[in-house]
């Protein structure tokens, strides 16, 4: 007989233990999650890069593999406030430590008309860890900006060979803002630089009809630095007030 009770004792907790366990379960909390690529201009006629993977990692430890669109993207297709989704999910991890990005071998470089393969080290693709400690919260879709620098990105090793050495920024496109504007005369080449009043320096190039966006900008005061090629001057413009979540556009500056 108590050993009858016993049973039923236990058959209770095992009962209650299971319920437990499922309601932890059913009130897990998840946070959306996107992932994004942008480029800044470079001097080329495309730069092809062969994305297969991204990963989140929580701080943790935890690692998350995304639904991935793979394929081969050109990064100049996307500069200059231009991005496209590459990577989204819903995320059971409330901080994000790290963003892996795997390339594949399929990375190409084209220039005056003719492709150039991109050797990438073994480093790249196996995976680009890309530093971002991020704390999620629920009912928020929390999109992180790729910020791939095409021109820094590119290495000539001679005789006609190239190596992809992956130069990305992460911008979290909720608490930073962005500087546009544009230049003339159209078809200038010029170097951008924004710097905050804490020194600060972001760059990126004007594309080919003079227009630039600097993005990734905490909130905060910054003068612009047009450096362009010869014979114009440089050119600045100061007092550039930029709040997150918006773009400062301080127009078109004509170079002397």
């Amino acid at each position: 007989m108590k050993m009858k009770k016993m049973k039923i004792i236990l058959s209770f907790i095992m009962l209650g233990l299971l319920i437990n366990s499922c309601n932890s379960d059913d009130t897990k909390s998840s946070y959306p999650y996107a992932v994004r690529l942008t480029d800044a201009p470079g001097p080329y006629d495309e730069v092809n890069v062969d994305i297969q993977g991204v990963e989140i990692t929580g701080e943790g430890g935890e690692t998350v593999s995304l639904n991935v669109k793979k394929g081969i993207y050109n990064l100049l297709d996307f500069s200059n406030g231009v991005d496209t989704l590459i990577a989204t999910d819903s995320l059971e991890v409330s901080k994000v430590g790290q963003i892996r990005l795997i390339l594949g071998t399929n990375n190409t470089v084209v220039l005056n008309n003719v492709s150039y393969p991109l050797s990438t080290p073994s480093a790249e693709q196996s995976g680009l860890k890309l530093q971002v400690h991020q704390t999620l919260q629920q009912g928020i879709l929390y999109s992180v900006l790729l910020d791939f620098d095409a021109n820094k990105s590119i290495v000539s090793t001679g005789n006609g060979t190239y190596k992809l050495k992956p130069v990305i920024r992460t911008i979290e496109t909720a608490i930073s803002g962005s500087i546009k504007g544009k230049i003339t005369p159209i078809g200038t080449m010029a170097v951008v630089e924004a710097t905050s009043a804490t020194a600060l320096s972001y760059s990126t190039n004007v594309n080919e009809n003079g227009e630039f966006l600097v993005m990734g900008l905490p909130p905060g005061t910054y003068s612009i630095t047009i450096t362009p090629a010869s014979p114009f001057v440089a050119a600045t413009k100061t007092d550039i007030i930029v709040t997150a979540g918006a773009t400062a556009d301080i127009g078109t500056i004509t170079l002397l």
